[in-house]
């Protein structure tokens, strides 16, 4: 295997992440530090305290309040008529099919909303939306909250949405330009808002956003075969600005002859150039994104209702006890610059995806993801955005111009990056699903994508933005995790993952969940990504929860979980991803899961928990599970884990000095870097946080024992693994506790 170097920034801060979470910085070593706490106890309510002041914690409070923003200003000077739109996700109930909402400041001042409804929940409950407001002035640096409340007023009549004619009325323009081979290629924003092809994406008094789709055209109006722009408008007359949001794609599916494209690009707004790259080489099956506005952009920043997002369940219970490291947060800062943070460049992640090894991007959450969410620091956003922006960069974007969305294999059975050509043919046509291939050198790239070890880019900023780019990107990846299986493998259109990795299994799930879980309803792959997460349950129930013969260790063993020693151990923090993955898809609501986790969890648990076994290696790197390739499965946690020591080692005392000083380790500390936030005890966090609450008495036991360990992980900058359970000590339902931000 072939690993490429990692670029300075991506290495140091690996490192920067290693450093803060080495056993130099155990929490008992650092005054001031608060860890964990013991169970898991948690007060948000102290945390927003902490980090606003007390305005945040009794603002929350405002009658009628479900959650809310702050909207923070990032001007010197006052700001009139400011535009605001965010995504905002809701627990079921929280606010029901006829419920109105309207903003409410901390003085009692009501603010419309303009509120447009994504998806829904079972009970027809609002799941997420996308809310846009007009703020009348915001002060120099003022932190304005404004809260989401429901209203029981009579609604007034509704003013009739925008048109795209009413923008062009103003004069807007954009463009965007691609100097290619001597020749100019174009699109225009205005051109093609006139036409009839636009597609609403917001629609209401107070922001319109229209989505337009077209080739690059040369001079004469011939489009190019590969190049494409999509224009995504969005129009607030109050404020007479528009945000203008620029995709430039080179991702058909089957058009022939795929390559990368080199060129120089530029965007125009209202006749003048905002942005300009010379020489970008354009990756196949890739796109790159600009922000850009006509008229004054607003200088603002959204913190989010945080303990609102985690208790709503769309998002893991990530500890909020902890402040976010300030180190870490100016150090994501300082990194983001260069050619990484522009077009075709990846962010914070890595250019070979299957690296193995400590990694931050790894987890339900990467780990300036989590920050983000943690800490509402304006530096984590922009990261967290900004490459997010750029998941747009990796070749796995293969649109089907027919649907105009990424390829479906509901629709297409046979496709595959994987296999013989053969396997791609369908049967009942006999005609090859296969993509067209490159000409030798004509996609030779620097980016290597990989299902196993694969970051989630987009789903926390399409929850948080609401933004269409976004909700592309988490459907591309989902898209790319099975069609990059063998079509036998997955069993066609089903999309099933047991022949991967098992954390390529944890990991495309995740996705496919959360691309189910937020699409909006009217999105055709919402139900087709919802059928392809029940096929994997049901596979995985079959296998597992409801088959008497299944191993009685409760540890995934298909795919390629049995790759160690001679086929003969398998690695249990890669079968942790994958329980802590089948425990956010539980939260998410898909009830299958609950089963499949309720049968999973008792394979973390009993590696703490079980008498015949030590706590103290219950993060063992391989664990053997039978006693040779073919041999049937060991039949529980004593005899596997008797099978993975010498026996010296298991004569020792569990926990005690003598095996403390065989593992060099201190007395009650777990093995495997029990210090490190991205070390195997912190791997497996998350499945015991879920099992926990799976499992009752046991599970909470477990966890018990797990926060009793005496040296624990500084999350503070790494915090991907911070998840505690729900169950476990008080502080944890915060829509109970504080209704609103």
């Amino acid at each position: 295997m072939i690993f490429r170097p990692l670029r300075v920034f991506q290495l140091a801060f690996l490192l920067a992440a290693l450093a803060a979470a080495s056993p130099a910085s155990f929490a008992q070593d650092k005054p001031g530090f608060v860890g964990l706490p013991a169970g898991g106890t948690l007060d948000a309510r102290k945390v927003l305290t902490a980090r606003y002041g007390e305005q945040a914690a009794t603002t929350r409070r405002i009658a009628g309040g479900i959650t809310g923003v702050f909207v923070e200003s990032r001007d010197a000077a006052e700001q009139d008529t400011v535009p605001v739109t965010f995504g905002q996700v809701f627990a079921p109930g929280d606010v029901g099919p006829r419920d109105r909402l309207v903003g409410r400041l901390a003085d009692g001042t009501l603010l419309p909303v303009q509120v447009d409804a994504k998806a829904r929940h079972a009970d027809g409950s609002l799941r997420h939306a996308v809310v846009s407001a007009i703020v009348p002035k915001l002060a120099a640096h003022q932190s304005l909250m404004l809260a989401l409340a429901r209203t029981d007023a009579a609604a007034a009549p509704a003013a009739a949405p925008a048109t795209p004619a009413d923008l062009l009325a103003q004069g807007f323009a954009a463009d965007v330009r691609v100097r290619l081979d001597g020749r100019e290629w174009r699109a225009a924003a205005a051109s093609l808002l006139a036409g009839r092809g636009a597609q609403a994406w917001l629609a209401g008094p107070l922001a319109n956003e229209w989505v337009v789709t077209a080739p690059l055209v040369d001079a004469a109006g011939a489009p190019h075969p590969h190049l494409a722009a999509r224009f995504a408008v969005r129009w607030y007359p109050q404020a007479r600005r528009a945000r203008v949001d620029v995709t430039v794609e080179n991702d058909w599916a089957w058009e022939p002859g795929p390559r990368n494209f080199t060129y120089d690009a530029a965007i125009d707004v209202g006749g003048r150039e905002v942005y300009a790259k010379p020489g970008l080489v354009h990756v196949h099956h890739a796109r790159w994104r600009k922000v850009v506005w006509w008229g004054q952009a607003p200088a603002v920043h959204l913190r989010h209702d945080t303990p609102y997002l985690i208790a709503s369940r769309a998002l893991p219970n990530y500890d909020q006890s902890f402040p976010a490291a300030e180190s870490a947060l100016a150090d994501m800062k300082a990194r983001w610059t260069g050619a990484a943070t522009e077009p075709m460049g990846l962010g914070l992640a890595l250019a070979y995806m299957p690296t193995t090894g400590g990694r931050v991007d790894i987890g339900i959450l990467p780990a300036w993801a989590a920050l983000y969410l943690l800490s509402m620091d304006p530096r984590a956003a922009e990261v967290t955005l900004g490459t997010a922006d750029l998941a747009g960069s990796w070749p796995i974007h293969f649109r089907d111009r027919r649907s105009g969305d990424p390829v479906s294999i509901v629709d297409h059975p046979y496709v595959t990056l994987m296999g013989h050509l053969s396997d791609t043919v369908d049967p009942a046509t006999g005609k090859s699903q296969a993509f067209p291939p490159c000409a030798p050198g004509a996609c030779d790239n620097p980016f290597t994508p990989d299902i196993a070890h694969q970051p989630n880019f987009a789903y926390l900023p399409y929850l948080l933005t609401g933004d269409q780019y976004y909700l592309e990107e988490l459907l591309f990846w989902a898209s790319y995790n099975v069609v990059a299986l063998n079509p036998n493998y997955r069993d066609h259109a089903k999309g099933l993952m047991h022949g991967e990795q098992v954390r390529g299994q944890a990991w495309a799930l995740r996705t496919l969940g959360e691309a189910a879980y937020i699409a909006p309803d009217a999105h055709p792959m919402k139900r087709q990504f919802a059928a392809i997460v029940a096929n994997n349950l049901d596979w995985y129930n079959r296998s597992y929860t409801d088959n008497p013969a299944a191993n009685r260790l409760h540890a995934i063993v298909n795919g390629y979980a049995l790759s160690y020693n001679n086929g003969t151990a398998l690695a249990p923090w890669q079968d942790d991803f994958f329980t802590s993955a089948i425990g956010h898809l539980a939260e998410l609501g898909f009830r299958e899961a609950d089963r499949l986790l309720a049968w999973k969890a008792r394979f973390p648990v009993a590696r703490m928990m079980d008498p015949g076994a030590c706590w103290i290696d219950g993060a063992i790197y391989a664990l053997t599970v039978r006693r040779g390739a073919d041999g049937p499965f060991l039949s529980g946690m004593a005899e596997a884990y008797a099978a993975s020591h010498e026996p010296s080692f298991l004569a020792l005392p569990c926990a005690g000095g003598e095996m403390a000083a065989a593992l060099k380790l201190r007395p009650g500390e777990m093995n495997n870097y029990s210090g490190s936030a991205i070390g195997f005890p912190s791997n497996m966090q998350p499945a015991l946080a879920y099992a926990a609450d799976a499992l009752g008495e046991p599970g909470r036991k477990a966890w018990e024992r797990f926060m009793a360990r005496s040296v624990l992980p500084d999350y503070s900058g790494a915090p991907q693994f911070a998840i505690v359970p729900r169950s476990v000590g008080a502080g944890q339902d915060e829509r109970a506790a504080a209704p609103a931000q």
